[in-house]
């Protein structure tokens, strides 16, 4: 347990969360119903204030913290896609906003199952807490529109 591998576990979030929060924030500003805009708003702006805990943290153990997401093909397909959703249902919207949520949460699942130090775990662990919550929050959206009861 050294803290390079505390440091790179951590920017490794970092990268993640600010795919999640890029991708809130371009979903808020493509969206045409205003509710679900500021939903996206509220937790694009939960996602950077994770990104500034990481990056203290990171400094804290004396290493450089991620500034930039992740370029993976797959992420930038699905904010493609999400943003063709915005035609078409906000059903549809709320089903692939999940879908990432999944991704992110596993993301943090992962590094708090990692030998890390404990003041890096509590960070994580801090930060998993507010991802959980936007997990909790689709997933129960895309269970009501399952079940009927959405509006």
């Amino acid at each position: 347990m050294t803290n390079e591998d505390d440091i790179a576990t951590l920017n490794g979030l970092i990268e993640t969360t600010i795919d999640s929060a890029d991708g809130y924030e371009q979903a808020a500003v493509s969206a045409d119903d205003a509710a679900l805009a500021e939903t996206f708003r509220k937790f694009g702006s939960e996602r950077r204030q994770i990104v500034a805990d990481l990056r203290a943290e990171v400094l804290a153990l004396g290493g450089e913290p991620e500034d930039e997401g992740t370029l993976l093909a797959s992420a930038h397909r699905s904010f493609v896609k999400l943003k063709s959703l915005f035609g078409s249902s906000r059903e549809g919207v709320i089903a692939e906003v999940e879908a990432g949520e999944d991704h992110i949460k596993h993301k943090y699942e992962k590094a708090l199952q990692a030998t890390i130090k404990p003041q890096t775990r509590a960070a994580i662990e801090r930060a998993h807490a507010s991802v959980r919550r936007g997990h909790d929050t689709f997933s129960a959206m895309k269970h009501a529109y399952h079940s009927g009861t959405a509006a």
